[in-house]
C-alpha cells in the first residue's frame, strides 16, 4: 500500500513537471526572440502616437475589434425639462407595472415561510435554484441586457411635442408595443401575450410549486425594475442615452 501511494505521488509530480515544461517557451526560442527584438529598428514616441492617431482601435461588445472610438456610439440626449418629464413618465410607468406585479405575487412566494406547509429539503432546493435561475435568465439577461435599456432609450425619444397618444400611453410606447419597427412590435406583443399565458398556467400549479415559480418571478421582476430605474437615472444624470441600444423607431 505504501509503495502504491509513493508511486502515485511520483506520477503526479512527473506529470506536473511535464506540464510545467510544456508551458514554457524553449530556450532557443527565447534567445532568437531577444535577438530579433534587438535587430528591429526603434520607433520614436512621436511615430507611435501618429500610428495610434491614424488607427484608433476599440473593443466592441462581444470582444470584436472596431475601428470606431467608443465615444462614437454615445448619443447626447439634449435634455430639457419637458423631455425629462416625458421620459420619466415612460420609464417609471413601466416600473410601476412591474412593481404592481411584484406586490401581487410576493405574498404567494413567501407563503411557505409564513404559515404555509413547510418545504422539505428537495422543495427548498428547488426554491433556491428557481430564484437563481430567474435572477440570471429573466433579471440579468432578459431585463438588464435587453428590455430595460430598450425602455430607457425609447422613453428618451419622447418630447412634449410628441403625438398626444404617445405621451398618454408613454409606458406602452416605451415597451415597444406601438410606433416601433415591425420586428420590435412582434417581439413585444409576443412576449406580453406569452407572459400572460404563463401566468395563467402557473396559477394552476399545486402548492408549493406555484409558490416556488412565483418566488423566481419576484426575483426576476425586482432585478428588472432596479436595472430599469438605475439605467434611467444614469442617462438622466449623464445626459447620454444607453450605449449601443436601438430604440427601434419606425422609418419615417
Amino acid at each position: 500500500m505504501h509503495n502504491r501511494t509513493s508511486l502515485a505521488f511520483l506520477g503526479i509530480a512527473l506529470l506536473n513537471n511535464a506540464t510545467y515544461g510544456f508551458s514554457l517557451p524553449p530556450a532557443a526560442w527565447i534567445r532568437s526572440t531577444s535577438t530579433k527584438n534587438s535587430i528591429l529598428p526603434t520607433t520614436s514616441t512621436t511615430q507611435m502616437n501618429h500610428i495610434h492617431t491614424i488607427h484608433p482601435l476599440t473593443v466592441a461588445r462581444g470582444g470584436a475589434i472596431s475601428s470606431q472610438r467608443s465615444g462614437d456610439n454615445q448619443h447626447d440626449l439634449n435634455l430639457t425639462a419637458g423631455k425629462a418629464v416625458t421620459s420619466a413618465w415612460g420609464t417609471f410607468g413601466v416600473a410601476y407595472i412591474l412593481i404592481k406585479a411584484i406586490r401581487r405575487v410576493l405574498p404567494i412566494a413567501l407563503e411557505p415561510f409564513k404559515g404555509g406547509v413547510a418545504l422539505n429539503n428537495f422543495e427548498l432546493g428547488a426554491y433556491i435554484l428557481t430564484c437563481i435561475w430567474f435572477a440570471y435568465v429573466e433579471g440579468y439577461k432578459g431585463f438588464q441586457l435587453k428590455f430595460s435599456p430598450l425602455v430607457v432609450a425609447r422613453s428618451f425619444t419622447l418630447t412634449p411635442s410628441s403625438p398626444i397618444h404617445h405621451l398618454l400611453l408613454a409606458p406602452l410606447y416605451s415597451m415597444g408595443l406601438f410606433h416601433a419597427t415591425k420586428k420590435r412590435m412582434i417581439v413585444s406583443w409576443s412576449v406580453s401575450i406569452g407572459v400572460a399565458a404563463i401566468v395563467a398556467a402557473v396559477k394552476r400549479l399545486p402548492y408549493p410549486w406555484r409558490n416556488i415559480v412565483d418566488a423566481g418571478v419576484v426575483i426576476g421582476l425586482s432585478w428588472g425594475t432596479i436595472s430599469m430605474l438605475g439605467g434611467y437615472i444614469i442617462s438622466l444624470v449623464t445626459g447620454i442615452a444607453p450605449i449601443d441600444v436601438d430604440p427601434a423607431l419606425p422609418e419615417k
